[in-house]
């Protein structure tokens, strides 16, 4: 090769790694750090995002801080499992078990949760933000704190379970049985809809954002207590709920 061809090529060498280097830099700013590995076994921290779990049984897993967003559990046991701080926004929990789990502080938005068990799980300062609960069992569950609000809680039960500050706000609780529920201070309920809500013998004197119409709608009895300026409805105390 001449001198001359080589000087000439030489540009087109430069321009030729400028734009790999160019469209390496675009794929890295489009594709995500990291994606998520459906075949690794629970890990604290791991990604299973998108990834499908269903049917399985993968009790006292430790899935600390792990990536689930819209991860597919239909139906799998995570029971005595480890999903503190977990991020488990918009994945599926129909009928799972997360029985006696450690789910402190972990993310729950947007979940669809019907028919599953929640039972004894520790849950406090969880968020359960627009979370599908229809019928889900959260017997002796720990919910300090918990965050529900705009949450579909049709006939949840929550025989036991301990919602000490406790936000409803907007919230589904129609036949919902809060009966036995352990609560110290408020339970936050404003635009809360409480049709048919067991609340019978539960202390609501200082509930927060609660209204007439709301208790009107409720089944109380006259062992529940009542915000001042609240009146308990003639039509208390309500028949049973029919099982299903």
């Amino acid at each position: 090769m001449s001198i001359l061809e080589h000087t000439l090529r030489r540009p087109l060498v430069r321009i030729s790694t400028l734009v790999a280097i160019v469209t390496i830099g675009l794929v890295a700013l489009i594709l995500p750090a990291s994606a998520a590995d459906c075949s690794a076994r629970p890990a604290p921290g791991l990604d299973w995002s998108d990834c499908r779990k269903n049917m399985i049984m993968i009790p006292r897993s430790d899935l600390e801080g792990a990536n689930l967003v819209n991860t597919d559990f239909t139906g799998t046991d995570l029971s005595h499992s480890n999903l503190k701080a977990a991020n488990l926004s918009e994945a599926s929990l129909l009928r799972a078990s997360l029985a006696d789990a450690n789910a402190e502080k972990a993310n729950f938005t947007e979940v669809e949760a019907y028919r599953s068990s929640f039972k004894h799980i520790s849950a406090d300062s969880a968020s359960f933000k627009n979370a599908e609960l229809q019928r889900t069992n959260f017997t002796g569950a720990k919910l300090t704190g918990a965050n529900f609000e705009k949450a579909e809680l049709g006939r949840a039960d929550f025989d036991n379970a301990v919602l000490t500050g406790a936000r409803f706000s907007y919230a589904d609780l129609s036949r919902a049985d809060l009966t036995q529920a352990k609560f110290e201070g408020a339970l936050l309920l404003d635009h809360t809809f409480m049709l048919l809500t067991r609340i019978e013998g539960v202390d609501l004197s200082a509930a927060q954002g609660l209204h007439q119409d709301q208790i009107n709608h409720a089944c109380g009895d006259d062992n529940t207590k009542l915000p001042p300026g609240l009146k308990t409805p003639s039509a208390w105390p309500c028949p049973p709920d029919e099982a299903d």
